[in-house]
Parts: C-alpha cells; sequence; structure tokens
C-alpha cells in the first residue's frame, strides 16, 4: 500500500508528518511490517527528533543552516545559492526513513517525531508513504 502527501513550504522550514504517517499505517491494516517514507527531491528531506519543544524545530533549523550556510562560492550553482546548499543539506539528511510496523502501528519512541525538511523553497513538495507487511 502507498500514499503520496502533498505539502507547500515556506523558506527553510521544519514540518511534522507523524500524524499523517501513522493514520496511513492504521488506515493500512498492515499488523507487522515496514513503512517508508520518502520524497523525491533533493532540496528537502526526512529526519527523526523529539517533537516535545517546538523551540528544538529552531534549533534544528538554526543548525543546518550553520553546517551549511547559503553562499555564492559553490561550484554548482543550477538554480540560486540556496538550490547549491539544499542539495548538499539533502544529502545529508536523506530523502527517506524506515520504521517498524507492530501491532498495526507505527514503532517510534515516546518524543519521537517525523518531520519533512524543507532546505530551499517555498514549494510545492511530496512525499510518499509505503506500508510493506512482513
Amino acid at each position: 500500500m502507498m500514499k503520496k502527501f502533498d505539502i507547500s513550504t515556506k523558506i527553510n522550514d521544519v514540518y511534522e508528518i507523524t500524524d499523517e504517517v501513522k493514520k496511513y499505517v492504521e488506515e493500512s491494516g498492515v499488523q507487522e511490517g515496514t513503512c517508508i517514507v520518502f520524497t523525491p527531491h533533493t532540496t528537502a528531506g526526512l529526519g527523526v527528533t523529539s517533537r516535545m519543544d517546538p523551540a528544538g524545530f529552531d534549533d534544528l533549523r538554526d543548525e543546518i543552516n550553520r553546517l551549511v550556510p547559503t553562499r555564492i562560492d559553490f561550484k554548482h550553482q543550477f538554480d540560486t545559492p540556496a538550490d547549491a546548499a539544499g542539495h548538499i543539506k539533502c544529502t545529508m539528511f536523506g530523502v527517506s526513513q524506515t520504521f517498524i510496523v507492530t501491532g498495526g502501528k507505527l514503532m517510534l519512541g515516546g518524543s519521537q517525531g517525523i518531520f519533512f525538511l524543507e532546505f530551499d523553497g517555498p514549494r510545492n513538495r511530496n512525499y510518499t508513504v509505503k506500508v510493506i507487511p512482513d
């Protein structure tokens, strides 16, 4: 089972997608298996982090931009300097996350959440959730 979700993003922002993924896993009817979340973009990524303190998202965004700032001396600049920085950030975070499905539910730690990370934007984006039974 597979479903595509659309998301409209702002510049360099973080979006929690945990509830949508959990709901789709439960609706899939799969009791034991694997859930893959994938995004087909080169300037966005997916991450897992704590969802307990919203200020943590600001820290995440700030640190990502500190590690790979937008600058004009990138060798590749097909689109813009932000596009080049987004490619590097995407490579660091990756475009997929894999989770265990057990008892018909997504296995996550108590404070874990799944996040769509926009490294460029604003854009109309998407991510796909696929649930595979054992």
